[in-house]
């Protein structure tokens, strides 16, 4: 068994690539058109990993509800001081601006993509 994709929809795909891959390093994979969607896959291209955005025709004017039982997906980074430089030049903010923790001994901060997902980084221990 191997893990592949969690998918979600997105309200506006521009911004969200703009988020997952100019922010946090995917890249665009396959996009493919399903019967009433298109379906755009960022690949981490280290574990080959997708992130599915799903852009339905019928978008609703207010985007999507985050379920409550949906948490976050979590990326693996070397620095999250150079990660706020960048968000601060692309207008992103913390959501929980980066603390540490002590029970796995190294950084974490979130922050939430374009349509109100959480995404958790961690900074990778040296």
């Amino acid at each position: 068994m191997q893990f592949l994709h969690s998918m979600i929809r997105v309200k506006d795909e521009e911004k969200s690539i703009k988020f997952y891959c100019g922010l946090l390093g995917l890249k665009k994979g396959r996009r493919i058109r399903i019967k009433d969607c298109y379906l755009q896959y960022l690949t981490d291209e280290k574990t080959k990993t997708e992130i599915e955005l799903t852009i339905n025709d019928d978008v609703p004017k207010e985007g999507y509800k985050v379920g409550n039982a949906f948490g976050h997906f979590a990326f693996l980074c070397e620095n999250l001081d150079e990660i706020n430089k960048e968000m601060e030049k692309e207008g992103y903010s913390w959501e929980v601006e980066p603390f540490y923790m002590e029970e796995v001994k190294t950084r974490i901060a979130f922050l939430l993509d374009p349509d109100g997902n959480a995404v958790e980084l961690i900074e990778k221990n040296s």
